[in-house]
């Protein structure tokens, strides 16, 4: 479409808002009128030659066949679309014949809206546009609308026209309509800042991903091409993408293709202007579903050829949560990923990420339909935009990093490229594309391309909304071909000035294993001490979990409680409401039960016994003060669960970094024992002590010390440490990790081998940081003493015009 005529209709609708709904909508809502009308006026032309066949058919349908339910495969066969309108009415009619009374307008204009098929009849719903006819009947520019929409000097048919003048107008075509449409949409957008980037992806950012998407396998594609869009918005991305492939005049050779677009969107009003846009373009508006994405899986079982998505950033999708999580169990499968544990063990694991961010999750709906390549050997290719949070947030386990783990692992990260800031509507943040493929190219195997793009860009004359910024042609060019040519640009050292070339873009590329850790536990021993003391002993008087409301209890009413609990129930509820005490429904019962306290107070009872037969000593090894307490409860014949037993020994006991530490088992291990977990742990008996065994005093006794939680610590060991040196497992990078970094500063640690998780995280700061040495003091000081010069000269001229005057 020539870029006059489309300029002249983009400004002769935006005025229609201007003239007809000035007074009567705020001027970001000028969108919920001029948008559907935009789109009846055009399906209004498509339909005008077909009209009387419709008509016609209606007829033959109700009066010959004596059809109760129309038929809508002949309706449309009629039509010659796949939509049509059965009532008596166009919208030329609805002008032509209009009269003073407003209310049959009304009625017209409504029997008209309701004439049509049911595909359309959605598309008018979610725009609710019914919902402003009342409105603009009662401002009475209803008919001002229709007029300006029905003006026969700008042509909405895709056949060429003269208007009253004789002048020819050109028709607009369906790509003509696809470009008026989307400018329209981003103008509205302009006007809504705050909205535009939650359904709106800059035309330039989707360029690029269409050029990242395609321009690999330009000279491969397949004769049927499937696109998908799980989070379509107004459909920018698929029409883009289906623009990019049919241009003749383009970088693909391959017009003749049969190009299927399919989407998925959760906002209603965006929703009916992607399937209006689908039906405009001739493309099937079935294809385009209603709905989250996250919640339920329109199209399970299908397969794409190529995938892509600007989803949801930082926005929870807790409203989802109960499709996708029951508990801890995981309800769909797309969210469900198998990894294998550090010992090599496979098992089905969690990929959800927190329900405050759902982004990965429209990642992992995609990956999900990827088409194998045992059924389709050109695979699959995905490009989805996220925020930095996709690439570092989570820990080894976590449901973020498994989704990371899966995809790499498997191999099909391809590249992710760092766009600028401030590209997005409603975003300043800085922003990622990450490209992802099933069919990798040889040289491509094991690799991942990292593209650092964010001091590429040009500057906007006007910011729009946070956006003001873009890319040029030439950026996404430059990007593309580095991506293409896989490029490595190593980092370039300082200069002897201390000055930094930055190059406007940086490419590197990294082995998968580079991106991966293993998150490792080490352990250090429990130390204590003990001590029976009256002050101690009388803790035990009270549940821990309860002590706070216990202890204020028996300080208000002393030995009466254990007699009269029920008497001070009310009191007792007013003082945890006074402080704010929170108690989960087990801790309220059990405070509220006599035996609770009853219990409590014979276990203090039971520790004042053993204070006088063990005394009020104080013990710095705590292995002989519970051998002395464990004879003593023996000898006083006083038998305690394990739970009571641990609360006193609690209730006695404190860490003390100089105490002995505390034993928690002695191992015999010899023979085939010892060979076997020597095995397991892939190491040798001199080493043992790193994981934990520490050799006793007898032959063949090894002892684990308990572990002190407050002294714990992971440690990230990267996937490929020590790599040259590495033994199955990785336990020889962990280990020589250990060695290297650990033990020199802490002797009485070890590795919890067992508990070692796999994760992985993509630093892009880390992998393109460039330090800049401090600039020479005698450059700063001549920079200061020249401030100062210039200082000195202003007030200067400052006191002598005070002077003058």
């Amino acid at each position: 479409m020539d870029s006059a005529v489309h300029s002249k209709l983009i400004s002769f609708i935006w005025s229609i808002a201007d003239d007809c709904l000035r007074d009567v909508y705020v001027r970001g809502k000028y969108r919920d009128v001029i948008l559907p009308m935009f789109v009846l006026r055009r399906l209004d032309c498509l339909l005008e030659a077909t009209k009387d066949a419709v008509t016609a058919e209606v007829k033959f349908q109700k009066e010959e066949v004596k059809l109760t339910e129309l038929d809508s495969a002949a309706l449309c066969q009629a039509s010659g679309y796949v939509f049509y309108n059965v009532s008596d009415w166009t919208l030329q009619k609805l002008v032509d014949t209009a009269s003073n009374n407003r209310q049959i307008l009304e009625m017209n204009f409504k029997a008209y809206l309701d004439g049509f098929s049911e595909n359309v009849q959605e598309i008018i719903d979610s725009f609710y546009l019914r919902n402003q006819i009342k409105r603009m009947v009662d401002a009475d520019v209803l008919l001002d609308v229709l007029q300006k929409f029905t003006d026969p000097h700008i042509n909405f048919s895709p056949d060429d026209a003269l208007d009253p003048e004789g002048r020819k107008l050109p028709g607009l075509s369906n790509l003509g309509m696809g470009y008026v449409f989307e400018e329209l949409i981003r103008k509205f957008n302009e006007e809504n800042n705050e909205e535009a980037g939650e359904h709106f992806t800059p035309r330039e950012v989707i360029r690029l991903m269409i050029h990242l998407l395609f321009m690999p396998v330009k000279d491969q594609l397949p004769p049927v091409i499937t696109i998908y869009d799980g989070a379509c918005g107004s459909g920018g991305m698929l029409t883009e993408s289906q623009n990019f492939i049919a241009d003749p005049d383009g970088a693909i050779q391959h017009t003749d293709a049969r190009i299927i677009l399919y989407g998925k969107e959760v906002n209603s009003e965006t929703y009916a202007i992607c399937k209006s846009d689908m039906m405009i373009k001739e493309n099937d508006p079935a294809n385009i579903k209603f709905g989250s994405t996250l919640a339920t899986d329109e199209f399970a079982g299908r397969r794409f050829d190529f995938m892509l998505e600007n989803p949801p950033y930082g926005k929870s999708y807790s409203a989802d949560q109960k499709h996708i999580l029951d508990g801890k169990d995981i309800l769909d499968e797309r969210f469900l990923v198998p990894l294998k544990d550090f010992w090599g063990e496979e098992s089905l694991e969690k990929a959800t990420p927190r329900s405050s961010d759902g982004q990965l999750l429209f990642l992992m709906d995609m990956v999900s339909k990827m088409k194998p390549l045992n059924q389709s050997p050109a695979g699959s290719r995905i490009a989805s935009v996220h925020n930095g949070s996709s690439l570092f947030t989570g820990d080894a386990g976590s449901g973020e990093s498994n989704i990371r783990r899966y995809i790499i692992e498997n191999d099909w990260l391809e590249a992710i490229i760092q766009l600028p800031q401030n590209m997005f509507y409603n975003t300043g943040i800085s922003t990622y594309v990450w490209v992802l493929s099933n069919n990798k190219a040889l040289e491509r195997k094991g690799k991942v391309q990292l593209i650092d793009g964010s001091e590429l860009y040009r500057k906007l004359r006007k910011n729009l909304g946070a956006k003001n910024c873009e890319f040029a042609p030439e950026h996404i060019e430059k990007i593309t071909h580095l991506y293409l040519d896989q490029v490595h640009q190593p980092t370039l050292p300082p200069t002897d000035e201390g000055e930094l070339p930055p190059p406007p873009i940086s490419s590197k590329v990294f082995d998968n294993q580079d991106f991966g850790f293993y998150k490792v536990t080490v352990e250090r021993p429990l130390r204590l001490s003990a001590q029976f003391t009256p002050e101690r002993v009388a803790t035990l008087r009270y549940v821990p979990a309860l002590a706070e409301v216990m202890a204020w209890a028996y300080g208000e009413w002393d030995d009466e409680i254990y007699t009269s609990l029920a008497d001070h129930k009310q009191k007792i509820e007013d003082y945890l409401e006074k402080e704010e005490i929170s108690l989960t429904a087990k801790n309220r019962k059990a405070l509220f039960t006599a035996k609770t306290w009853e219990k409590q107070r014979n276990l203090m009872q039971v520790a004042e016994q053993l204070m006088a037969s063990v005394e009020q000593e104080v013990w710095h090894d705590f292995n002989d003060f519970s051998e002395l307490v464990n004879e003593m409860l023996k000898t006083l014949d006083i038998k305690l669960s394990a739970s009571e037993k641990k609360q006193i020994f609690n209730a006695v006991s404190w860490r003390d970094e100089t105490a002995a530490r505390v034993i928690k088992k002695v191992h015999k291990l010899k023979g085939k024992k010892l060979a076997e977990l020597l095995e397991h742990l892939g190491n040798t008996e001199e080493h043992l002590a790193d994981f934990g065994y520490w050799l006793g005093e007898k032959a063949g006794q090894w002892i684990e010390y308990e572990t002190d939680s407050e002294l714990r610590d992971t440690e990230s060991v990267p996937l490929n440490y020590g790599q040259a040196d590495a033994l199955k497992r990785g336990t020889a990078q962990i280990h020589g990790y250990f060695l290297a970094e650990v033990r020199p500063h802490v002797e009485d640690a070890w590795i919890a081998l067992d508990s070692t998780k796999i994760g992985y995280e993509i630093n892009f700061n880390k992998y393109f940081y460039q330090h800049k040495p401090l600039r020479k003091l005698e450059t700063v000081v001549e920079e200061i003493l020249a401030l100062e010069q210039k200082t000195e000269g202003l007030l200067k001229r400052l006191v002598s015009f005070g002077e003058v005057g």
